[in-house]
């Protein structure tokens, strides 16, 4: 017997793989809540992120702050093109955005969760809700693992997967929790992909406003001496900052961050695509060819007016004053807050049904061909509960999708 801990995306289809390589062995999986694939249901507003348009395994294993190196194998098994692939042959066609972010062609989670759900069924998994694991045991007379389950229930196997997502429970029931009874040792889970909670003026009644492009650093104890960076669109929320750069650089940071108690600088380039002289000599160009206008009428800097109209106010500059009044003293200031705005971040703001961590169960303790720990023959791992994150776009699903099949291949074999 094949038992499968936790109904998320990696455990389902962990779950599904394993029953179609060995359709003679029964599969049961344990969620000790009552709903499946809750995260894939919120997953990017109901959309679902299924994976990213990036088809080269090396490539691909860049966008994983912890995990990279070790999954390159397993893309090249089961990567996005055989994501899209499964979806398809189970009529969920997956089409592509722009920014290589790839969506079920419905815009809808829905989709992604029948499907799973379809598969799971049609292969014979055995799905039990409400069937929390409390403990576990590896009996060696037997070669069996003994799970006791929240109702008192007892059940045994020969194989055993955790796939409980990147959290210990604090009660005894969480994946890392029972990989720490077995015998292994976990990189304590911190949050990744987080927002920053800011207090500054700069920022009062701009929620809302989104920038496409800006240049964004972190500096904290733990990160490189220069700073961590990360470029992409941001967002002003009403807690601070938001968006895909910001998301990015908090995962590349997530160790560090959680060290400096989610306190430190952070400065930003309005202007990344412009060096300082670049920037002035536009400046000054424009200010010649519009001398008569207000500077509340800003040059293409591809900035919305209201934080152009927040900038100026920051470097004391009246919004009145005309482009040909502005001077070079001004000018030079407006230069450096546009490349250059400091800020403070004093926390962190999480989307609890998004949750993603960093850290998990110690990566060179599982051989990635079968997803099969290395110290306990018969317990494989796949999904969050491993020390694997990946940044924003579909990655972290991509990373369940392949250590689920490497899992369900390793457990039929």
């Amino acid at each position: 017997m094949i038992i499968v801990i936790g109904g998320g995306p990696a455990g389902i289809f962990a779950a599904i793989t394993a029953r179609i390589t060995r359709p003679d062995v029964p599969v049961i999986l344990l969620e000790k809540y009552n709903d499946l694939l809750r995260k894939v249901v919120v997953s990017g507003g109901g959309r679902c992120n299924v994976t990213h348009n990036c088809h080269d395994p090396r490539d691909l294993a860049k966008q994983y702050p912890r995990g990279g190196r070790e999954l390159i194998s397993g893309f090249h098994h089961f990567g996005p093109s055989e994501v899209v692939n499964w979806f398809a042959e189970h009529q969920v066609p997956i089409k592509i955005e722009a920014d290589g972010r790839m969506f079920p062609e419905s815009d809808s989670s829905a989709s992604i969760v029948e499907a799973l759900l379809g598969a799971a069924q049609k292969s014979g998994v055995e799905i039990r809700k409400r069937s929390g694991v409390v403990g576990v045991q590896f009996k060696r007379d037997s070669g069996n693992f003994r799970l006791e389950l929240n109702a008192g229930q007892h059940l045994e196997c020969q194989k055993l997967l955790i796939a409980t997502g990147g959290q210990t429970s604090g009660d005894g029931l969480g994946g890392l929790d029972l990989a720490i009874d077995l015998g292994h040792s976990i990189q304590d889970p911190v949050p990744s992909l987080f927002t920053f909670k800011i207090q500054d003026s700069l920022l009062n009644d701009l929620a809302g406003v989104a920038v496409q492009e800006v240049g964004i650093k972190a500096m904290a104890p733990g990160l490189p001496k220069k700073g961590l960076l990360e470029t992409g669109p941001l967002l002003v929320t009403h807690w601070g900052l938001s968006g895909p750069a910001v998301l990015r650089l908090s995962a590349w940071g997530a160790r560090a961050m959680a060290e400096a108690d989610y306190q430190f600088p952070l400065r930003i380039d309005w202007c990344p695509n412009l060096g300082r002289n670049d920037l002035d000599n536009l400046l000054t160009s424009w200010a010649a060819d519009n001398g008569r206008k207000q500077v509340s009428q800003s040059p293409e800097l591809g900035l919305p007016r209201r934080m152009w109209l927040a900038l100026l106010q920051k470097c004391g500059i009246d919004r009145e004053t005309k482009w040909a009044e502005l001077g070079k003293k001004n000018r030079a200031r407006l230069v450096e807050k546009l490349k250059t705005t400091e800020l403070e971040v004093t926390g962190k703001a999480l989307n609890k049904e998004e949750f993603v961590t960093c850290g998990g169960i110690i990566l060179s303790d599982v051989d990635f061909k079968t997803m099969e720990s290395r110290l306990q023959p018969g317990l494989f791992f796949a999904g969050e509960v491993l020390d694997i994150d990946g940044i924003t776009g579909g990655f972290n699903f991509q990373s369940c999708w392949t250590t689920g099949y490497l899992a369900g291949i390793g457990m039929g074999e």
